[in-house]
């Protein structure tokens, strides 16, 4: 090897960035030691943090000071007003940035008659910005996370409880590949999702860890493909031992907390979400018909187009499904499960009225609860190259419950009790009164 090669101005390049991503990595590593020390197996959580010419200072507070805000971060009425506003403000807290300026940290901590905390570190005022990024990653480990909205699937095995051992291992290693490949589908297509799920035993939450406008669009494209391929893997199994779920499916947007479990002495490298969305999804599934899709009652912002000078709508449920189905021709060309995806198309369910046109229909749900949402009914139709019939995915109509006759009426009625009598059935549940 030459002298020149050697000492090439992009040697030097590479050298000098190796030097600095080692160094990087050394005083992240000190920052981490710091903060677990502080966090105390989980006994304490961060708030936030600024920075110092010294280190940085941190916000430490206990796991359960956030207790005393329970009502207003969840969307309840307390009693005391102080109360209602300190929890507002910390749920804005949680929700945005940790890393704030000295005058807002201090401002906060005044606020909320909080001590802060000192910690000496090479992390500090003079860092660049890749180790601030990476620094406030690390803090949102040791503390929990608000977030108002939030596109979140759930994928529920059906009768999982009543399956043995190795055939529930593997529907669920069934379920996870159908996952992985709707992924690694989506990338071939320049749909980049950055993935994040937790199991719930007998399925499994998933959501984009990304909030860009787009990202519901494209998880709910990835549930497309994710039945999609689960279904054409039933067929292709039929006649075999168990080995292939068949899913209850919900898709909702909402808010959430998300947090790190305690693994051994240190957090989890990949988190948990529970909130509202969850709640709902969970109410939605628990009355669902096998092979069901529910939408959940939702609004939210979409793109006017994938261009990223799109401007942002607002839409509901319906307009959303109808937003999706705008660009699902990107999906035809997919190898799923062996079989090339022809056309595919989904739309909520609807009833003729007298004009031959399709109104949707939404549902009102009453959980085991007595607690009532709203919900559509969705239908997935795909045509493939291996089968000249095509894949119809999710409940028909006739097998829904009829709707009230009478004018005004908006919505039908699913009552769990009932629901849970007939789900392995494909009856219709009775109109009731409201």
């Amino acid at each position: 090897m030459s002298v020149e090669s050697v000492t090439s101005p992009e040697s030097v390049k590479s050298t000098a960035a190796s030097a600095e991503e080692t160094r990087r990595v050394e005083h992240l590593r000190v920052l981490e030691e710091a903060l677990r020390e502080q966090w105390r197996l989980g006994q304490n959580i961060m708030l936030c943090w600024c920075l110092q010419e010294e280190g940085i200072y941190v916000m430490v507070v206990p796991h359960y000071y956030l207790g005393q805000f329970s009502a207003s971060l969840s969307d309840n009425a307390p009693t005391d007003r102080l109360e209602l506003l300190n929890g507002r403000f910390i749920r804005q807290l949680v929700s945005s940035k940790r890393l704030l300026s000295t005058e807002d940290f201090f401002s906060t901590a005044h606020r909320l008659e909080i001590e802060p905390m000192l910690i000496l570190s090479p992390v500090n005022a003079s860092s660049d910005e890749a180790t601030l990024a990476a620094a406030e990653e690390l803090i949102k480990r040791y503390s929990i996370s608000y977030v108002d909205s939030r596109a979140v699937l759930l994928f529920d095995i059906v009768d999982f409880s009543l399956y043995s051992p190795f055939e529930q291992t593997s529907q669920l290693n069934s379920l996870s590949y159908s996952m992985n490949s709707a992924h690694s589908k989506l990338l071939k297509k320049n749909i980049k999702i950055d993935f994040a799920r937790t199991t719930t035993g007998d399925g499994f939450y998933v959501w984009n860890r990304s909030l860009e406008p787009r990202a519901s669009l494209d998880l709910f494209q990835s549930m497309l493909l994710v039945i999609a391929d689960n279904a054409i893997a039933r067929r292709k199994a039929r006649g075999t031992n168990n080995v292939v779920p068949l899913l209850r499916t919900a898709f909702h947007i909402g808010s959430h907390f998300e947090f790190y479990q305690v693994e051994g002495c240190n957090p989890t490298l990949h988190s948990y979400i529970v909130g509202d969305v969850t709640i709902e999804l969970a109410r939605m599934v628990d009355i669902a018909h096998p092979g069901q899709i529910f939408v959940g009652d939702f609004k939210t912002v979409v793109p006017t187009s994938l261009r990223d000078s799109a401007f942002l709508v607002e839409a509901d449920a319906p307009h959303f499904v109808e937003r999706v189905g705008k660009h699902v021709e990107s999906l035809q060309g997919l190898e799923l499960s062996g079989e090339c995806i022809e056309t595919l198309h989904c739309q909520l369910s609807g009833e003729t009225g007298v004009s031959a046109g399709q109104k949707i229909r939404r549902f009102r749900i009453t959980d085991k609860h007595g607690l009532t949402r709203h919900a559509y009914n969705l239908r997935i139709n795909i045509h493939t190259s291996g089968s000249r019939r095509p894949l119809i995915l999710g409940i028909q109509g006739y097998y829904l419950p009829k709707p009230d006759a009478r004018r005004g009426r908006r919505s039908t009625d699913v009552d769990a009790k009932a629901a849970s009598l007939r789900r392995h059935h494909p009856s219709v549940l009775p109109e009731k009164d409201k």
